[in-house]
């Protein structure tokens, strides 16, 4: 799937997403301040998330609670060092849950990724845009 999108159309853009059937793990990739945040935020409400989103960036991780009982975890790697950080905070049992994870760079823990996971790549348009892939 391939969708070029403003952040006006955000909200269509999660939804387009998540009637797309992705895996349940999601992978974002781009370059700092493409917007992975802003979209993983989207798709938290769409998903039904009441409570206010943010950036993990220093917790690692941050959970939501959805309407079905279910939850959803937003990862961001970008400030671990080394991918036993990640098992020392127990990745393992969140990827493994069945729930719902939105991963920001993901590469920070490539060994530890599930054989299966949707992949999210975002890039900006000169004139704003931005451009999202998902595969």
């Amino acid at each position: 799937m391939n969708i070029i999108f403003t952040l006006d159309q955000i909200q269509e853009t999660a939804e387009q997403i998540l009637n797309s059937n992705p895996n349940k793990i999601i992978l974002f990739n781009g370059e700092m301040g493409v917007g992975k945040t802003t979209l993983i935020k989207q798709l938290c409400k769409t998903l039904g998330v009441h409570d206010a989103t943010s950036s993990p960036t220093f917790s690692l991780v941050n959970e939501y609670e959805i309407a079905d009982g279910k939850k959803v975890y937003h990862f961001d790697f970008y400030r671990i060092k080394q991918e036993t950080e990640a098992l020392d905070m127990g990745v393992d049992d969140y990827l493994y849950s069945g729930n719902w994870c939105f991963i920001e760079w993901s590469e920070k823990i490539a060994n530890l990724l599930p054989e299966e996971y949707s992949t999210i790549n975002i890039d900006l348009l000169e004139d704003g845009k931005r451009e999202l892939t998902l595969n």
